[in-house]
């Protein structure tokens, strides 16, 4: 296997009194997608700060391309990065192919090129406008845009989708996808997990500086073992719908008319299926693994108030009465 292009081992930051960063390893491999969540205070930009070789470790060992980012090749790791902050600046009185042209310019690429990438995030149109006339979203894909510039392996994204509508995110996690498929290695920070999980490769769940849990979806199910949730439609009452399903420890929630809602032990997946489906009162169901949100919510749980809150949290995710009603 090729060399990692970042490696965090036991890494450590503190300022003063307060730990940032307690003893975080990680790894991310070429054109690897990798989430990285937690709350605000959790480490996420603390991380991005030291791979961005800003600040040093106060302990342990960080090494972005085999370098010390803030070493003797600190400059020529930079310009195989592309950073994308959660709030983008620009100077207000610039168009945005002048701010482009700029940040070219510094990043000693030729600036020939931004009128394609202006095209590539759906700023043509506004080109020749000045930034302090962009909305929210617009600076936004500005920002992306001089990310992409000189085209880096190594791309850090600090909530990218903030002001952005369905279909410019859309577009976006399209272009991460392209990214990958071209070897490019990327971190993608969000608070807005929903349609998160299909274009990354591996989540890292960070609570207060430390690493709660890191892999791939699957090994996160399997880490959490939380309940497959099975929503039905069936001619059966609650009360046989229950009874039938007790001995597998299913738990059932009533919805609208004839639909239910199961949470379903991981490990009696196949035994429930192959119940509901030799039953001949099942109408139709739907299967829904545990999602990235309810994922983040058990490990976040699991941190502040321990297992039984993490259980109450996912019992939370399980649709009311009305919500069954008006979905």
């Amino acid at each position: 296997m090729t060399q990692p292009v970042i490696e965090m081992a036991a890494v450590s930051k503190r300022f003063g009194a307060l730990t940032a960063l307690d003893g975080v390893s990680l790894t991310l491999h070429e054109g690897e997608v990798l989430g990285l969540m937690g709350h605000n205070g959790a480490g996420k930009s603390t991380s991005m700060k030291l791979i961005l070789g800003l600040i040093r470790p106060t302990e342990g060992e960080l090494r972005v391309f085999g370098h010390d980012p803030s070493g003797a090749e600190a400059n020529a790791l930079r310009q195989r990065l592309g950073y994308l902050p959660e709030n983008v600046q620009f100077y207000e009185q610039l168009s945005g192919v002048e701010v482009l042209r700029y940040f070219a310019r510094l990043k000693r690429r030729d600036p020939r090129g931004v009128d394609a990438l202006l095209e590539r995030v759906g700023l043509t149109h506004a080109m020749h406008r000045r930034v302090k006339t962009y909305s929210k979203g617009m600076r936004q894909r500005l920002g992306l845009a001089q990310a992409l510039l000189g085209e880096p392996r190594l791309m850090l994204l600090d909530e990218p989708t903030v002001g952005l509508d369905p279909m410019a995110t859309r577009d976006f996690y399209t272009m991460v996808d392209e990214l990958r498929g071209k070897g490019v290695s990327v971190i993608l920070c969000s608070h807005v997990l929903p349609g998160v999980e299909r274009h990354i490769d591996r989540a890292a769940i960070l609570g207060q500086g430390r690493m709660l849990a890191a892999g791939s979806i699957d090994e996160l199910r399997e880490a959490a073992d939380l309940p497959l949730l099975v929503r039905v439609r069936t001619r059966q009452s609650e009360a046989a719908l229950s009874q039938q399903l007790q001995a597998f420890g299913v738990t059932v929630t009533p919805g609208a008319a004839d639909r239910f809602t199961l949470a379903v032990p991981a490990r009696a997946k196949v035994a429930v299926l192959r119940t509901l489906m030799a039953e001949a009162a099942i109408e139709d169901l739907d299967l829904e693994p545990p999602t990235l949100e309810s994922l983040y919510a058990h490990f976040d749980a699991t941190l502040h108030a321990g297992a039984p809150a993490a259980r109450d949290a996912v019992r939370g995710a399980l649709p009311t009465r009305r919500e069954e009603a008006n979905a």
